[in-house]
């Protein structure tokens, strides 16, 4: 066991550390700027998010085309191969295709009914198999279905769900009462996620897992939610080490909920607050659901795609940047039988940043001391498995790798004051931002919804979860010569309108990424500066990441 006096020292070295960061050998902090063009930037956008791209899912003519493409672009910019002699990571993965009953039946005392999918309900499976069912399986209020023990919380206690059906509240226990007192109050933990929500009802042995959607908790409508009504859903090909899954996911209607507690003779406003109490205890509602989904599974690979440039002191050190190239391809048709989710926001922008850094650091004068990475993951909007499996089967070791900055949408509008981090308080990459937005005369601000838990909903959280320093940031709302709000009405908008929708796309008339670069000319910035220190940043106190770190780099 550590004693306190080691602890103590071993804290005392990190100060230090933290406190003495060598600077770059060029005191020419504009070295590399020049190389950034909103043309280049405005062209890969484009290409990427063009209907000939047919949205960039896996396993589709879209990643097909998107790879090659990214593959020929790191060569010219560059790059070299950054696994081995290859620019390619494989992914093995599974596509999961299934075709769901229309109807869920729901028995109760009172009497039988139906819910109708896509319109009250959507649901899937992670299982490998030809059909998965309820058999009228009893269904049981599980609360937010949390296990939390550093906040004294379980949901499941003295609970056995095997066999049977839980439905789970989204977000974290306190939300829906704004009890800041509970977890960490508005800002979302991982416990509130629809990801750990499925994977908990697993580990208790439960058949299926259903989530009661908000618009507030989820941070998004349900019509995202549909998108997954009978679409393919990717993850690991876990063959080999089989995790536990339950045989059915899914998410239920804010009013298709309330449905189901009415018939179990509930008052749904008494009866879902509950869950926000200390000492809530779970119940059976007497209901039981009966439905069935078929199931296609296809076993195949994805790609991420990887280029480096080597560094020429410490190439053992490796800068990583990620962006996400995949999106959803060709799904639901919206109100102008638009079918192709081209993803240009999200997450062409951020895939063509990529690019961009890379000309940037080639350009450099001096050649950095540690390797950059840019690192372009596959399957990011099916659950970030391509950086779950570059995290789990890294190229470059957790414990020398210096730092994650990733990107995923890149503001494509005008100049804004700000550039905002995702994750307060988690790194000192976030001060060594700072210090480069305040040289630009900008200021670093910070997340405006941390109810949302984006900083585990995207790339950046697998790096996170093996100890690795990651930086995420989101484009500002401070928007320079329009009144207050602009910013956030243009958030807002996108969320409503656009996200996961056909609608994202490259608009060449308003697009001019005159923000982006700004934000992406930062983010070169604190990368150069990584690139020719000798210290490693550090997670800061109270980051759930800390500890892991510092057992990796001991």
């Amino acid at each position: 066991m550590t004693t306190k006096l080691t602890c103590l020292a071993f804290a005392a070295t990190l100060i230090f550390a933290s406190c003495n960061k060598s600077q770059p050998i060029s005191d020419n902090d504009q070295d590399g700027l020049a190389a950034f063009s909103a043309d280049s930037l405005r062209l890969h956008v484009s290409q990427l998010a063009d209907d000939s791209f047919l949205g960039r899912k896996p396993f589709t003519e879209g990643e097909t085309k998107t790879v090659a493409y990214l593959q020929a672009q790191f060569k010219q910019a560059g790059l070299e191969p950054g696994n081995g002699e290859s620019y390619l990571q494989e992914v093995p993965m599974v596509n999961i295709k299934t075709i769901a009953d229309p109807l869920m039946k729901v028995s109760s005392a009172k009497g039988n009914f139906d819910l109708k999918g896509f319109d009250d309900y959507v649901i899937w499976t992670d299982k490998i198999s030809d059909k998965v069912s309820l058999n009228n399986d009893e269904l049981v209020f599980a609360g937010y279905g949390v296990v939390a023990p550093e906040h004294n919380w379980n949901d499941y206690e003295g609970l056995d769900v095997k066999g049977k059906v839980v439905l789970v509240m989204v977000n974290d226990p306190g939300f829906a009462a704004g009890d800041s007192t509970l977890f960490k109050g508005k800002t979302m933990t991982y416990y509130g996620r629809w990801t750990y929500k499925f994977e908990e009802a697993a580990r208790q042995g439960a058949k299926g897992c259903l989530i009661v959607h908000t618009t507030e908790g989820a941070s998004y409508p349900f019509s995202v939610v549909q998108n997954n009504w009978n679409a393919s859903k990717l993850r690991l090909d876990d063959r080999k080490s089989p995790n536990v899954y339950t045989d059915i996911n899914g998410w239920l209607s804010l009013p298709a909920a309330k449905r189901l507690v009415a018939a179990a003779g509930l008052d749904s406003s008494s009866f879902f607050a509950q869950a926000d109490k200390r000492g809530f205890k779970a119940s059976a509602l007497n209901l039981r659901l009966s439905t069935s989904m078929k199931v296609e599974t296809t076993f195949n690979k994805s790609m991420n795609v990887i280029g480096k440039i080597t560094g020429s002191k410490r190439p053992d050190e490796v800068i990583i940047y990620t962006s996400h190239w995949d999106h959803l391809g060709i799904g639901k048709p919206d109100e102008t039988a638009d079918s192709i989710y081209n993803g240009a926001f999200d997450n062409a922008s951020g895939t063509a940043s990529l690019l961009e850094l890379a000309r940037a650091f080639k350009s450099l004068k001096i050649q950095p001391e540690r390797t950059v990475i840019m690192l372009a993951v596959t399957a990011e909007e099916q659950g970030l498995w391509g950086s779950a499996y570059y995290a789990q089967n890294p190229i470059y070791p957790a414990a020398k790798t210096v730092a994650n900055i990733n990107i995923d949408g890149l503001n494509p509008f005008e100049n804004t004051r700000d550039i905002i981090t995702v994750g307060e308080g988690q790194s000192e990459l976030e001060d060594y931002l700072k210090t480069e937005a305040e040289k630009a005369g900008r200021i670093l601000a910070y997340e405006r919804h941390p109810e949302a838990g984006y900083y585990y909903r995207s790339d950046h959280f697998n790096f996170a979860k093996v100890g690795i320093p990651a930086l995420y940031t989101s484009r500002g709302v401070n928007v320079i010569g329009k009144e207050d709000g602009y910013g956030d009405k243009a958030d807002a908008e996108y969320r409503e309108k656009h996200y996961h929708r056909p609608s994202d796309e490259y608009d060449a008339s308003i697009w001019t990424f005159a923000g982006g670069l700004d934000d992406l000319k930062l983010l070169f910035l604190v990368g150069k500066r990584l690139a020719f220190e000798t210290t490693m940043p550090m997670w800061k106190e109270g980051s759930e990441f800390k500890a892991i770190r510092e057992k990796n780099t001991r």
